[in-house]
């Protein structure tokens, strides 16, 4: 290099040099500060946890049977596949002991008490390439008996309303949503 290039040379290595010094602090410090800032959120977060009520809280264990909340102590649950990114399936049985129709058929979490019986999704794949497609069904405990209301392709539900002898289901998808009543 002739004295020119090596004085451009130089020149702008300095300048280089001396913009990474004045802002090295403050991109260090703006790193600190968003881990902080993180770190206080996943704090307040951890807090606001505790204070939600443990009723609403369903864990259940891959190994054990357990009872199924909202099912008045009369169902328990097993784990029996789980979706990554997804659901949860589960065998059922009546905490009773006695033989039940629920053996057969793998179930998800949801669970709504009426006063004919349990509203419950009876899977009909646990591939999770077919997953959303479920059947809504009435559980009769009395009868021991099972009956397809509907099918869904969503996991978002719920009764909305039950007129006489007709439920009123909802669902959304994501981008569209419906209604859907049967009669009971």
């Amino acid at each position: 290099m002739n004295k020119f290039q090596l004085f451009f040379h130089h020149l702008f290595r300095f300048i280089w040099n001396l913009i990474f010094v004045i802002c090295y602090p403050i991109l260090a410090s703006f790193g600190i500060l968003f881990i902080g800032i993180t770190y206080v959120f996943s704090l307040i977060s951890s807090v606001l946890m505790r204070i939600k009520p443990e009723g609403r809280k369903v864990v259940l264990k891959d190994v054990e049977w357990e009872t199924l909340p909202f099912s008045n102590d009369l169902l328990e649950a097993k784990l029996f596949k789980q979706i990554m990114f997804g659901p949860s399936g589960f065998k059922l049985r009546r905490k009773d002991g006695v033989p039940t129709v629920l053996s057969d058929f793998v179930f998800g979490n949801k669970v709504r008490i009426i006063d004919e019986g349990f509203i419950i999704e009876k899977w009909n794949s646990t591939e999770s390439k077919n997953l959303p497609d479920f059947d809504i069904c009435l559980y009769n405990p009395e009868e021991d008996s099972l009956k397809s209301l509907t099918n869904i392709k969503c996991f978002d539900w719920h009764v909305s309303e039950k007129v006489d002898n007709e439920l009123s289901f909802k669902w959304f998808d994501g981008t569209q949503g419906g209604e859907v009543k049967v009669a009971l």
